[in-house]
């Protein structure tokens, strides 16, 4: 994922790990299905401006979970009268989302371990 300052938020743009997106696109889709934009602008929003998914890197994303199966995916017409694919979770996507909220836990919490241990080493 790649990600810039937004104008609201100047400081230095936030490098996600490897299938992190992933992660936020099926925790996103979990509040119903989406366009890409939406996606895209609802993680923005939810971290408060620090991530900005490119399209660059959301498209292919979008199309890697469909081809998993844990999305499905069919033509609407957005707010803004456009034609838009809309997202959605599958079966197997929300126990995906299980799997990796449950993996990312336990490695964000062991890197927390590692800094607080270095932070009392000094």
């Amino acid at each position: 994922m790649s990600t810039q300052p937004s104008k609201k938020n100047p400081k230095e743009p936030l490098d996600l790990l490897q299938g992190t997106l992933d992660l936020l696109i099926l925790r996103t889709l979990i509040f119903g299905s989406q366009h890409g934009q939406g996606i895209a602008r609802a993680i923005q929003q939810t971290s408060e401006h620090e991530l900005l998914v490119e399209h660059g890197a959301l498209y292919p994303a979008l199309q890697r979970l469909e081809e998993r199966g844990w999305l499905s995916a069919k033509w609407g017409t957005s707010t803004n009268n456009r034609k838009a694919r809309f997202y959605s979770l599958t079966a197997a996507g929300r126990s995906q989302l299980v799997k990796e909220t449950t993996k990312w836990k336990r490695l964000s919490a062991a890197i927390a371990r590692v800094l607080g241990a270095q932070a009392t080493e000094r």
